[in-house]
């Protein structure tokens, strides 16, 4: 039987004196301790993400749960203490990120009623601590960052899945919107070309051409459908017509493969041997898909790989640093947040 509550009787909706508006800066993420059980943790959430590793049927949870989370976290661990910020015991991902969502927060202090905050995918803090805790200071509107210029189902198509989880577990959800993927947006082409210039600009060596290294992918994810190539060469183009290069000066690479499937190609290690044998001697690297300097540019690409460069007869390497929260980095995020919250501030 249905019962009817008289209209008279019905609450009206509490209303704020002045709503307000989140503001969610979302990373990938990082272990909380640069020990074999930190890496561990993060490693299992990670490649447990069938987002991630699509395929994660019986013999992928017998390979990660006997093989992998047995072996890597221990070497992980190792390389993650090359980089750690001892100070504050945290990974240079987490400080940056931390600092990018209190430099947005200033920039937006004039717009009273706009709170920001920050999250990880993976890890701490978690995107559902971030949502519940704008909802806790009143935010009835939300607008989720992913900070990855360049779109893929294996970035940000899952923070939207698991800003998506949260949400489902409430009842009164507030409103949401995600930005899109900037990854030919002029501000951060501008933002590139300017932090390379800064950079070229400091160095005691003239590099002979720049690479543009960029996280890979497994080749079937891109068959499959995902742009993620697409944008990672959109952003390049873009770049070099910035830069006033060419495709002999400015290279298009994909690091970071894992596993024993086909991942984009060219490879970052494999070009990197490659450049100096065949006679390059000064090289500066960039790493334009990440937005802060993570374990993959600061040890994979400004260590690994320049031993690996230097090893095969290269003499100068520099790796570029992210945009990180330098000014040109926080106009991009500044300009990207500002354009999706047209009509809420």
């Amino acid at each position: 039987m249905t019962s009817v509550v008289p209209i008279e009787a019905a609450r009206p909706a509490a209303q704020s004196a002045l709503p307000r508006v989140g503001v969610l800066l979302v990373n990938l993420g990082t272990p909380d301790t640069a020990n074999a059980r930190g890496v561990r943790v993060y490693l299992k959430e990670f490649l447990s993400d069938a987002r991630v590793i699509e395929d994660q049927g019986l013999i992928w949870k017998a390979v990660l749960n006997g093989i992998i989370l047995n072996t890597r976290p221990r070497a992980k661990a190792r390389d993650y203490l090359k980089i750690w910020n001892t100070e504050k015991n945290e990974s240079p991902l987490k400080t940056i990120t931390r600092s990018q969502s209190d430099k947005l927060a200033a920039a937006l202090s004039s717009h009273a009623h706009v709170v920001v905050d920050w999250a990880m995918r993976y890890g701490n803090p978690s995107i559902k601590a971030g949502i519940d805790g704008l909802i806790a200071r009143g935010c009835e509107r939300i607008l989720t960052v992913p900070l990855y210029p360049q779109y893929s189902a294996s970035t940000s198509a899952t923070v939207c899945d698991e800003v998506f989880r949260v949400l489902a577990s409430l009842r009164n959800q507030p409103t949401l919107r995600v930005t899109p993927p900037y990854y030919e947006d002029e501000a951060y082409i501008d933002a590139l070309a300017t932090s390379i210039e800064t950079h070229l600009s400091t160095l005691s060596f003239a590099p002979e051409l720049i690479v543009a290294s960029f996280h890979g992918m497994p080749k079937t994810y891109v068959e499959k459908g995902d742009p993620y190539q697409s944008h990672c060469v959109a952003t390049t183009q873009a770049l070099r017509r910035r830069l006033g290069m060419d495709e002999t000066k400015l290279l298009l690479t994909f690091q970071s493969r894992f596993g024993f499937d086909e991942w984009l190609q060219p490879y970052t290690d494999k070009t990197m041997e490659r450049l100096a044998k065949e006679g390059v001697r000064r090289l500066a690297v960039v790493t334009p898909g990440f937005s802060a300097d993570c374990l993959e540019t600061l040890e994979e690409i400004a260590e690994e790989n320049a031993e690996i460069f230097k090893h095969n007869g290269g003499e100068e390497f520099s790796a570029i640093p992210c945009l990180n929260d330098s000014d040109p980095g926080m106009d991009v995020i500044r300009t990207l947040v500002l354009r999706e919250l047209q009509g809420w501030i």
